[in-house]
């Protein structure tokens, strides 16, 4: 499918299309106009994030039904969690500020990313982050795949950076 949007308003149509339809994950690629931002652009995440969060206010997303877009964001750590180990390895966490008072979860792959011993961040850290938003409701929502990798489905690698050393 390749679309084209030129207004907030198509894409707004676009996704709550995607939305209501049948399937179980709508994976948003570059071959639906949709782009990986070069730089950090937290108004553009808030404006994603607000657009779904909307969409969700008055009832609860079936399980499974989620969305992914492509996001970059800069901020500061605001809250450092342990690693764990779920089916696809292990996995470090961390709350980042991404402006307004908001927050978002951080989800980091660590047996695919080139970095240090978990936590390789701590509270106060300046990050920029790029990977994939996902949003599964209000209250199960954040970015991954913020490793080097990309996959079939997903054409973008991400990367943590960390006071200018970045973790990919």
């Amino acid at each position: 499918m390749n679309v084209k949007f030129s207004s907030v308003a198509g894409t707004a149509s676009f996704i709550m299309g995607l939305l209501a339809a049948p399937v179980a994950v709508a994976h948003i690629g570059a071959d639906d106009g949709h782009e990986m931002p070069i730089s950090c652009d937290n108004s553009k995440f808030q404006q994603d994030q607000g657009m779904l969060a909307e969409q969700y206010s008055h009832r609860n997303v079936p399980y499974g039904q989620h969305l992914e877009l492509p996001e970059h964001v800069c901020g500061s750590v605001v809250k450092v969690y342990r690693s764990r180990k779920s089916r696809s390895g292990w996995h470090g966490y961390f709350l980042m500020t991404v402006g307004q008072g908001q927050t978002l979860r951080i989800v980091s792959n660590l047996d695919n990313m080139n970095a240090p011993q978990w936590p390789w961040v701590a509270e106060g850290d300046m990050i920029d982050v790029r990977g994939r938003y996902y949003f599964d409701g209000p209250h199960r929502q954040g970015l991954d795949w913020t490793h080097h990798g990309t996959s079939r489905k997903w054409p973008w690698g991400g990367y943590v950076t960390v006071n200018g050393k970045r973790y990919e």
